[in-house]
């Protein structure tokens, strides 16, 4: 009791604080961004990291994360999602669905089946209401339907006419079904209701999204207004009071048979709360959360609470809101707010193996996570990401491996290395302890690149021994130790030897200096795909003008071929995803896939043909639109120019996406949002830092604010940057000079301590680019020696060899700059 009130005290003093104070970043949180074109988010009501999600479920074809605002009809109103994701819809899982009434009175004319019901669930668009923590929305039939949630808990309520058209008073009905957004129940689902209260309980198994195996879920829905006028089962399109107990299989054509429960009321005047939680433990846990976190029913004490919750996480990060254009507050804000969705804190239900230490699922997937998300989490809220890291480490514990994806307590699809040893390296660099066991952590990511899985589709790497005796992964591999999907050799090669990297980290910050060297060695390997002969055509037979990329090889040493345009966003006939016709890159190109070496970038630049070439090379990349920004790939490429002595043309790239590709819509996002992963590069690059994942690096360009201030939450200091001579209408984004907490500061980027010991970094803007940040000593830490970095290239810009032709001015206007 008393952790509940000095919790509910926090609270309350955070709510006071912030209207003292008068700024509320929840004022600029928009959670439909992302809710239509396929930006998959999860648009309801959550706690931070939240089991229960409870949101309207619609027929959409892009229905991932459940809510969609594209003209498609609700389904229903389910208890748990996913956000962002790609591939099959995610969870979903036990839907409700009201009536104001059946007709003429009769509980068969009501339509139980998601696929009929749906003719009941149209909407419009302006009658959907959404915040952090509530989601609201109007059916077409009058029923409003508000829902709010606890960790476990979902809490809805329903309001309903109280007058039908012919004059009857309404008797309002309620059915819970044991389907899923995929419809991919299994045989043997349950469900029991009781006559008297009313209370449905029950399970399911079903299929995770995006991986392998099965889960059971629970759960446990009671109801509070009406007096219960009858209750019961339905299977099919038929319904019965008098049987109360099911059991269904899956049925015969491999489509879930309907079924599940009903409750029918004697009166729509006040409306109907319903309180559901799940459990993937039994239903006799999923209601015990219901009763212990949400007794009273009090529907506005859950919602502000949640609120309340979502404000204390957002609050370590403000903004200057003098100038700068509301939208851009909104594009910020709701950025960060969706990087703490998912991953979901499911500690304390995971059925599968027993532990004291925290369980979190929804990696989905580390690939996308590790690059930007997980980075900006270490800094706005570290105890989440420490909880997180000492999830992985006990999933290797018990499972035996590091996993790459994991939903729904099962093992997702690895898409390239084991990028789960990218995330322990960038919290190992950046400091976090907090009860981590670090020995084993480093066992983890060691036996990533030692062992190879029997199954590798889902954990670890395969191929290791060709990466140990050739220093690649072959096309047409042979490999007879694991099995995995044979493709991908370019990118699995170059993630593999960033995860060696990554590993090299820990070991030296450990004190294993021979683990250290060995695994800095096999680092390189990226460069034993590098063809330097190599030209890239286009398809019409237009050459593209630049000479050297990656190419695949065969065991026996000699080359493959793959056009390095294939799987470019300008790519509409390759298969490059996890499909055995796959190409050997994955979900990108050699092109883009060129630039992936994030732990030595000054070799590359060499192999490139010099900053200057690497340059000119970066800008046809984004210029020819052969990179998607919405795909996770592209977002270092936008500020790799720091690596060749221009972060201004990191700047201007990041202004070139930001607003042009982000926009606060529900259509907004250029691509699925891959659980916070677009929002946290929104976030970080208006910040003005981004991060180098797995590195102790941010690449400091201007805030799109006058001033960002981040309070680390542990150390309880507070990071500045101030942007002098800002300009809201961005045309002075060149960074003149700068110093660090007073000192003048020439670097072009940042380590973990301006945040953990709270230091200012003040940037003198200008409307030109300057040699701020363009000598070798500035540059970002690279494996490899720069070169070519004399004064002839960094001062010649005067003699017109830094002459920029990429056309920002025509895309400024365009967003009305």
């Amino acid at each position: 009791m008393t952790l509940l009130l000095l919790g509910f005290c926090g609270l309350i003093l955070t709510s006071s604080v912030q209207a003292q104070d008068g700024f509320d970043p929840l004022a600029y949180v928009d959670p439909l961004i992302g809710a239509s074109n396929g930006g998959n988010v999860f648009a309801g009501a959550s706690l931070p990291y939240g089991m229960a999600k409870a949101v309207a479920d619609t027929d959409s074809g892009s229905n991932q994360g459940g809510f969609t605002m594209d003209g498609s009809r609700v389904t229903g109103f389910s208890l748990m999602h996913d956000s962002g994701t790609g591939g099959s819809p995610s969870l979903g899982n036990f839907a409700l669905f009201p009536y104001t009434h059946c007709p003429d009175g009769d509980i068969n004319r009501c339509d139980f089946p998601k696929r009929t019901r749906a003719a009941f669930g149209s909407f419009k668009n302006s009658t959907v209401s959404a915040k952090p923590g509530t989601f609201g929305i109007t059916l077409d039939s009058g029923i409003r339907a508000e829902m709010t949630t606890t960790h476990h808990v979902s809490l809805f309520r329903f309001t309903f006419s109280t007058v039908q058209s012919d004059g009857s008073a309404a008797q309002p009905v309620v059915i819970q079904d044991l389907t899923d957004l995929a419809n991919s129940r299994q045989d043997n689902a349950t469900v029991s209701v009781d006559p008297e209260s009313g209370r449905i309980t029950g399970s399911a198994r079903f299929l995770p999204s995006f991986g392998t195996g099965n889960f059971v879920l629970y759960f446990c829905t009671d109801f509070k207004g009406a007096d219960i006028l009858e209750a019961g089962i339905y299977v099919d399109s038929r319904a019965s009071a008098e049987v109360k107990d099911l059991t269904i299989s899956r049925s015969i054509n491999g489509y879930p048979l309907p079924g599940g429960a009903f409750v029918r009321f004697t009166s729509g005047a006040e409306p109907i709360l319903v309180r559901t939680a799940t459990s993937f433990i039994s239903a006799a846990r999923a209601c015990e959360h219901a009763e212990k976190e949400i007794s009273d029913f009090d529907f506005e004490a859950v919602s502000d609470a949640a609120t309340d919750a979502w404000r204390e996480k957002m609050k370590p990060i403000r903004v200057s809101t003098n100038g700068v254009n509301s939208s851009l507050l909104t594009n910020f804000y709701s950025g960060i707010y969706r990087t703490m969705i998912n991953p979901q804190n499911y500690t304390g239900e995971n059925p599968l193996w027993s532990s004291n230490e925290p369980y979190f699922d929804s990696f989905y997937c580390i690939w996308d996570q590790f690059r930007s998300q997980i980075p900006l989490l270490t800094i706005t809220d570290p105890t989440a990401v420490t909880q997180m890291i000492r999830s992985l480490i006990d999933t290797y514990r018990h499972v035996g491996w590091l996993p790459d994806c994991r939903m729904s307590l099962n093992k997702g699809y690895t898409q390239g290395g084991s990028n789960a040893d990218v995330v322990l390296a960038d919290a190992y660099v950046k400091g976090l302890e907090g009860g981590i066991d670090w020995d084993d952590g480093y066992a983890a990511v060691v036996k990533d690149a030692e062992v190879e899985p029997y199954d590798w589709c889902c954990e670890g790497r395969g191929g290791l021994d060709s990466w140990k005796s050739l220093g690649y992964i072959p096309v047409q591999d042979f490999d007879y130790k694991g099995f995995g999907t044979m493709t991908r050799s370019i990118s699995r090669t170059l993630e593999y030897a960033y995860n060696d990297f990554c590993i090299a980290q820990i070991a030296n910050g450990m004190g294993k200096s021979g683990d250290k060297e060995k695994y800095l060695e096999s680092s390189g390997n990226w460069q034993n795909l590098f063809r330097a002969d190599q030209p890239s055509v286009w398809w019409n037979g237009t050459d593209t003008g630049f000479v050297g990329f990656f190419q695949p090889r065969y065991l026996n040493k000699t080359w493959g071929f793959q056009n390095p345009l294939n799987c470019s966003n300008l790519d509409s006939f390759s298969v490059c995803s996890l499909q055995n016709t796959g190409r050997e890159t994955f979900e990108s190109s050699i092109w883009e896939y060129n630039f992936f070496v994030p732990h030595d970038q000054a070799t590359l630049l060499h192999l490139l043909g010099g900053p200057a070439n690497f340059t000119r090379r970066l800008d046809y990349l984004h210029d020819s639109r052969i990179t998607y920004i919405g795909n996770e790939p592209s977002f270092l490429t936008v500020f790799q120019y720091h690596y060749a002595g221009r972060p201004a043309l990191s700047a201007l790239r990041a202004h070139s996406y930001i607003p042009s590709s982000f926009q606060p819509r529900p259509d907004g996002l250029p691509g699925n949002d891959d659980s916070g992963a677009m929002g946290s590069f929104v976030a970080f690059s208006m910040m003005g830092l981004f991060p180098n994942p797995g590195q102790d690096v941010y690449l400091i360009t201007p805030p799109f604010f006058e001033s960002v201030n981040i309070t680390h939450p542990l150390t309880g200091k507070t990071a500045r940057i101030r942007n002098v001579n800002f300009d809201p209408g961005y045309a002075a984004i060149y960074i003149q000079s700068a110093t660090l907490d007073g000192q003048p500061y020439t670097r072009s980027w940042i380590d973990h301590s301006f945040f953990t010991e709270g230091k200012e970094l003040v940037l003198t803007l200008g409307r030109n680019e300057s040699l701020w940040g363009t000598r070798i000593q500035d540059l970002p830490p690279s494996l490899g020696k720069y070169e070519g970095f004399d004064e002839t290239y960094r001062l010649g810009r005067r003699m017109g060899e830094w002459k920029y032709k990429g056309d920002f001015g025509r895309l400024r206007g365009k967003q009305g700059w």
